[in-house]
């Protein structure tokens, strides 16, 4: 097909601010994906470390940073894009970044644009977790914005509370972008709403919509899981778990389209 494509979302249970254990699930969730002939595959926000703002400052990742080297070589011999969270220490200070790892060891980066923080009057559900820290005491917003090739089309990364912005997906479809991946942290209580945003956006911009979330608790927060791909009519196509590490994915065939979750075993 001339437009086919493979995407994966993989849902990663993270530890704290453990780095190379971190790794080797994102490689094994990544084999996993690539067996499954996907070609391109989504890690949710801060993968690599885990939502703990407190260690982004100690654990920040340069852009060539050698920690990536492992994923770096499994995109390059399974041929497969592979975007992963990390905090990026940047020209503009420590951002949000999902580090974008071609085939064929070329890279770049995401920053993310809009930073996220719960108002002094939120009121989190009680086994949401507690409330951390704004996003803005930490980094600094990024302007890094590049697209990223999905077999044939365009793909736009979004950074979880990116799609808060209602001209971030507009803007990513004024730019020739056909899929939309989220790269995201979602808590249980606000899942419904961004679930209903994203599949939206889908509709709206006729965009393949992806989200990876954590299947587990991180930093002082629980997760919502459910990592999801919509079809550009805003139709959810597959969704994993509300816990537990896997990959959803979504494939095109010369028949139609296929879709199968995979769990990794415990």
């Amino acid at each position: 097909m001339r437009d086919a494509v493979s995407l994966a979302v993989a849902q990663i249970t993270p530890l704290a601010g453990d780095v190379p254990a971190n790794v080797v699930e994102h490689l094994e969730l990544a084999r996993l994906a690539a067996d499954e002939g996907a070609t391109t595959v989504v890690f949710p926000e801060l993968s690599l470390t885990g939502y703990e703002l407190h260690l982004a400052e100690k654990l920040a990742f340069r852009e060539d940073d050698s920690r990536l080297d492992g994923l770096r070589d499994l995109a390059t011999s399974a041929g497969i894009t592979l975007v992963v969270g990390a905090p990026l220490r940047g020209e503009l200070g420590l951002h949000i970044g999902a580090a974008i790892l071609l085939p064929h060891g070329r890279h770049a980066w995401y920053t993310k644009r809009r930073l996220g923080t719960f108002p002094a009057e939120a009121r989190i559900d009680s086994e949401d977790g507690s409330i951390p820290p704004s996003e803005k005491s930490v980094f600094q917003p990024g302007v890094r914005d590049p697209l990223v090739s999905v077999g044939t089309r365009q793909a736009a990364i979004a950074i979880c509370a990116d799609i808060g912005d209602a001209t971030h997906p507009q803007q990513s479809a004024n730019r020739g972008a056909t899929v939309y991946l989220a790269s995201m942290f979602v808590i249980p209580s606000d899942f419904p709403g961004e679930q209903a945003k994203l599949s939206r956006y889908a509709a709206q911009h006729a965009m393949l919509t992806a989200l990876a979330n954590f299947g587990g608790p991180s930093g002082s927060l629980r997760s919502a899981g459910r990592s999801s791909i919509w079809s550009e009519q805003g139709e959810l196509l597959v969704q994993l778990a509300p816990a537990g590490s896997g990959i959803a994915i979504m494939r095109e065939t010369p028949s139609g389209r296929t879709t199968r979750t995979r769990m990794l075993s415990n």
